[in-house]
């Protein structure tokens, strides 16, 4: 694979406008000529050429091309400028002159919770690139000086105190001090959640409010809550926190969707597995994607899985077995399936800064009918398992279920596996499992060098020997608590091994080439929807998903490639994002005093004050 990435030989230099004019004239009156190497297909008028681009396509056939031409949504040639522009230029071809850009296949994300996120992305605050814990507090203020009445200033994890040049989190007394009359809320992670006096007097929370079982409350010597939650053993008290704030309404929620989706095109993604989430139940939790996809107007791929609720596990995944679009071939929206919990007895907490979590002896009890439901009606799965003793127990359970049902052949999925053992990887791969891998250890790898060793740090995750296993994996983020949501700090960490904090922890033999990486970002997502032969490649019949990038990730330095973005980014062949000198080719974004309007009803819509926000907090039990 070393030349994967390679230039390509007899390639056109670097030219101007005005040279690929002469190029396209020419191709004009050669029109009925056609190049049976630029194209798997009979000739037909592009509706977009792009030209003068460094395309990885990560297609065997042509693995480096200079441009693509693109009708109805679909790559229908490949190859050098002048073969391209001869074969599919027409009277009605938008060209685009990429100036020697690299372009990649959309990037895929593998587990993430896209479609929660987007539902509230406009009220929340984006530490992701933050760099001190004086940038943080400066953040607060500003934010809080232009809230209306009613808002909260929030920032919903995607964020680690090891970014921050302190190494540590704003303290209580600093966040009060920066803004003391706005309530604020600060998620690190699933690990604890930080309110300022506002927002402690806004919840109700006192000296009598009772400490829920799903973390725990720091009080002063007098019993009154400091404003610090934490998550021990589980993360129900932080979700009961966030499930008490102000939310947009239908208007706002679509507004803020459509923003979020943009902001996953900036990076270059054009499609993403959605994980479910903690509060998210099919249908309700999707109408607004599904209005979306209805207009036409869904600028990423989904495919999606359905939820259960704490407390109704089988009962919300019979109703998904009978009533999700399970063989859906939509390729804009879709359902994968039903996870990443399927029973929150077999939840194992990922909160690396608290000592491993023991699942309960129910555990196997509650799993295995649930198991068996899914695998007897040969329905797709992925199951949310962090350590290693977890999958285990996992593994035992579905061996008895496939022993005693035969025939079961969906592609399932193991979420995060950060200390699966050699031997339990060739488990799942005699099962036909695979794995989804995620950055959090950039997060949260400094914690857990310090509670396991950094030993165990080089071997999690154990993507080497995933490889040597068989197990197919594809590379996500788990965003946008448990961690950020560019792809680029995963890619980086997926090449590097190195986590905030500076170390780098992931050893060699775990750590992957750079196209090695971009497969797993793109075909590999690909093939966990069973889509390989549409996505993740830039090859005549496969969708038009590229991203043109503003560096070529081939050979910036290796800690430039978290700064990497998409110039262009194309789903289906239409444009869904251009900065630069593509802006004017991109659709109007969402404008600030769309959204400002909206966040003036969320406010006025309020919070719980009952002194006891989190009564209901087992309800929320979930760290996904």
């Amino acid at each position: 694979m070393a030349n994967d990435h390679a230039e390509p030989k007899g390639g056109m230099s670097r030219r101007s406008v005005l040279g690929l004019a002469g190029i396209a004239a020419g191709a004009l009156a050669l029109a009925p000529r056609q190049s049976a190497a630029a194209s798997g297909h009979s000739r037909s008028i592009a509706d977009r050429i792009l030209l003068n681009g460094k395309f990885t396509t990560l297609d065997a056939a042509r693995p480096q091309v200079e441009a693509v031409a693109v009708r109805d949504g679909r790559i229908v040639g490949t190859g050098s400028s002048r073969e391209v522009t001869r074969s599919w230029l027409g009277t009605g071809t938008e060209v685009v002159d990429l100036e020697g850009r690299r372009v990649i296949p959309g990037l895929i994300d593998s587990h993430a919770h896209p479609i929660r996120a987007g539902l509230s992305h406009t009220l929340e605050l984006d530490w992701s690139h933050v760099r001190s814990v004086n940038e943080a507090l400066s953040s607060l203020r500003q934010h809080a000086s232009a809230a209306q009445e009613g808002q909260w200033v929030r920032v919903v994890g995607g964020f680690s105190k090891y970014q921050f040049r302190e190494q540590r989190l704003p303290t209580l007394a600093e966040i009060n001090a920066a803004v003391p009359d706005v309530p604020v809320f600060v998620l690190h992670l699933y690990d604890r959640a930080l309110l300022n006096r506002a927002a402690v007097n806004r919840l109700g929370l006192t000296a009598d409010t009772p400490t829920p079982n799903g973390g725990w409350i720091e009080r002063d010597a007098a019993g009154n809550p400091t404003g610090l939650l934490v998550a021990q053993p589980d993360a129900a008290i932080l979700y009961g926190t966030i499930a008490q704030m102000p939310v947009l309404d239908a208007t706002g929620q679509e507004l803020s969707t459509r923003r979020y989706f943009s902001r996953l095109n900036a990076y270059g993604i054009t499609g993403a597995i959605d994980a479910g989430g903690g509060g998210m139940v099919w249908p309700d939790s999707y109408r607004i994607v599904d209005g979306l996809h209805e207009r036409n107007e869904l600028t990423l791929r989904l495919a999606f899985h359905g939820f259960p609720r704490p407390g109704h596990d089988y009962e919300d995944l019979a109703r998904y077995v009978n009533e999700l679009p399970l063989d859906s071939t939509d390729p804009m929206l879709k359902s994968n399936g039903v996870g990443e919990v399927l029973v929150f007895s077999a939840l194992d907490f990922e909160d690396f800064f608290q000592p491993r979590p023991e699942l309960p002896a129910v555990m196997e009890s509650q799993l295995e009918p649930a198991l068996r439901l899914l695998v007897e009606n040969n329905v797709p799965f992925r199951i949310h398992a962090t350590y290693d003793e977890s999958i285990k127990r996992v593994l035992k359970v579905l061996e008895t279920v496939r022993r005693d049902v035969p025939g079961y052949n969906r592609r399932w999925i193991v979420d995060h596996a950060e200390t699966a053992t050699r031997s339990t990887l060739d488990r799942i791969a005699a099962l036909g499992g695979s794995i989804s891998v995620q950055h959090r250890m950039v997060y949260q790898g400094v914690a857990f060098a310090e509670r396991y060793g950094t030993e165990a740090a080089l071997h999690s995750p154990p993507i080497g020997d995933m490889i040597a296993a068989g197990v197919p994996w594809a590379a996500g983020t788990d965003s946008t608590r448990a961690s950020g949501d560019s792809p680029w700090t995963a890619l980086w960490w997926l090449v590097t091994g190195k986590v905030y904090g500076g170390a780098r922890l992931l050893g060699r033999e775990h750590r992957v080439s750079r196209i090695e990486a971009l497969r797993a970002w793109t075909g590999g997502g690909a093939w966990m929807t069973s889509e390989e032969d549409s996505k993740g490649r830039i090859a005549p019949g496969y969708h038009a998903d590229l991203a043109v990038l503003n560096a070529d990730y081939f050979s910036v330095n290796e800690d430039m490639i978290p700064e990497i973005r998409s110039d262009l980014t194309m789903v289906a062949g239409r444009i869904v994002h251009g900065a630069g000198r593509f802006t004017h080719l991109a659709p109007p974004p969402v404008t600030d005093e769309a959204v400002a309007a909206t966040l003036t009803a969320a406010a006025a819509g309020g919070s719980v004050n009952n002194g006891n926000p989190f009564q209901d907090a087992s309800s929320w039990t979930c760290a996904c």
